[in-house]
């Protein structure tokens, strides 16, 4: 089947709002080629799981595509047009399972020396969406803010070095009740500039108290879901034959319900929420068995698609290092922390959450703040801050945030 056969019918295994969208638009995507189609699909299909900034780019886009004349059809794709596809890949239900089409199409792709060729023509349509369909800038500044160290007593090694030459060092910092005042900005913010998924707090550890209107994301609450997914996890590498490949397929195929991720009773569930949160325990490497790593890829998911416009992230100690069969067992013996190689990983973690939110639209206006948890020690990083500089001067919370 070619795209230009497309009918209303076949989204019929698609989510409900998936599905409106599809046939809505099936005639823009009759005219897309085969190597390309399937991608968009990907997103398509999961819709109904994305975030409100994702969705709106997903029908800007398609939009886009539709707007287009015959001529520019042509020039935007030729280079997907001119990429050779096997009879296997064009045999392979596109349309319901486009993510496995994408996995072979890339394997195909290596195997048949096209990459290049196909990688240019993502990169050339890429440029063109962009300039015809814009992001969209944030209503108003984002604010992120990193918090490391917990559970460290003292430590004498420089903190934020990757970040001090993008602001200002502050190392008279009060401490007092710092984390409260950085939670009652977030909700704050919340308040003022309401929005679904517009506020975050993530947390690498179990999650201090926080206002209703934050979403919140927290190791210790997904402890149920990580023991249900690292069980799985060794119940397939005992299997003879399974290989790492393998694996990931099967993980990517996980359903929520899968690993419990249920709601509460007397709660409703969030399947947006249900699902980010099984992706980032099922394609992240490492969120499962180290909270370092869980908080900072959380993280780095939240920017990049629910682009919040306040990310509060604080990091927790994590397990020492042992061998891997080791840290997925199953012992039930609480797990030796290492709060200062955590706070070392937190610290890079730290600077990569501000290089993920400078990539976000309004770069420019938007402020950062690192603090070191219980100390004195933090970087303030915005337009209101001089790049490079550094305070001796006693500040609070407010000043940092002001």
């Amino acid at each position: 089947m070619l795209p230009i056969d497309l009918k209303p019918e076949k989204f019929t295994g698609y989510p409900p709002e998936a599905r409106k969208l599809a046939v809505n638009n099936v005639s823009a995507l009759q005219r897309l080629p085969l190597t390309f189609l399937p991608s968009l699909l990907r997103e398509m299909i999961d819709y109904d799981f994305k975030f409100p900034v994702e969705r709106r780019a997903v029908e800007r886009e398609l939009a886009t595509i539709a707007s287009l004349s015959s001529e520019q059809l042509k020039d935007w794709f030729q280079g997907f047009v001119q990429i050779r596809l096997s009879s296997q890949l064009e045999n392979l239900d596109w349309i319901n399972a486009p993510a496995q089409f994408v996995e072979q199409l890339s394997a195909h792709l290596w195997s048949t020396h096209q990459l290049d060729a196909f990688r240019m023509a993502a990169v050339g349509y890429a440029d063109r969406l962009r300039a015809a369909a814009p992001p969209e800038p944030p209503p108003v500044p984002r604010l992120g803010i990193a918090v490391i160290g917990q559970g460290v007593v003292a430590y004498d090694a420089p903190l934020f070095r990757k970040l001090r030459a993008h602001g200002a060092y502050f190392n008279h910092v009060e401490p007092e009740n710092g984390l409260q005042l950085l939670l009652d900005a977030v909700a704050a913010r919340a308040k003022a500039h309401s929005g679904a998924y517009a506020h975050w707090y993530i947390d690498g550890g179990q999650a201090a108290r926080y206002d209703p209107a934050i979403t919140c994301v927290s190791y210790r609450a997904l402890e149920p879901a990580r023991a249900a997914l690292t069980a799985k996890m060794r119940a397939e590498i005992e299997r003879p034959g399974m290989g790492p490949e393998a694996l990931r397929t099967l993980m990517a195929r996980m359903r929520p319900e899968d690993l419990g991720m249920m709601a509460e009773p007397g709660k409703t569930s969030d399947p947006v929420m249900d699902r980010f949160q099984l992706k980032v325990l099922t394609e992240g490497s490492g969120t499962q068995i180290f909270a370092t790593t869980f908080a900072q890829w959380t993280a780095r998911e939240a920017l990049r698609r629910a682009q919040p416009l306040t990310l509060l992230v604080r990091f927790a100690p994590r397990q020492k290092q042992k061998p891997m069969n080791e840290m997925i067992s199953g012992s039930q013996n609480p797990p030796e922390l290492d709060p200062a190689g955590s706070l070392v990983d937190a610290d890079f973690g730290a600077y990569y959450n501000w290089l993920n939110q400078q990539r976000l639209p309004g770069a420019e206006q938007s402020s950062f703040l690192v603090w070191f948890e219980g100390h004195n020690e933090a970087v303030a990083i915005g337009p209101a801050w001089p790049r490079g500089s550094q305070s001796n001067a006693l500040v609070d919370m407010k000043h940092l945030l002001s």
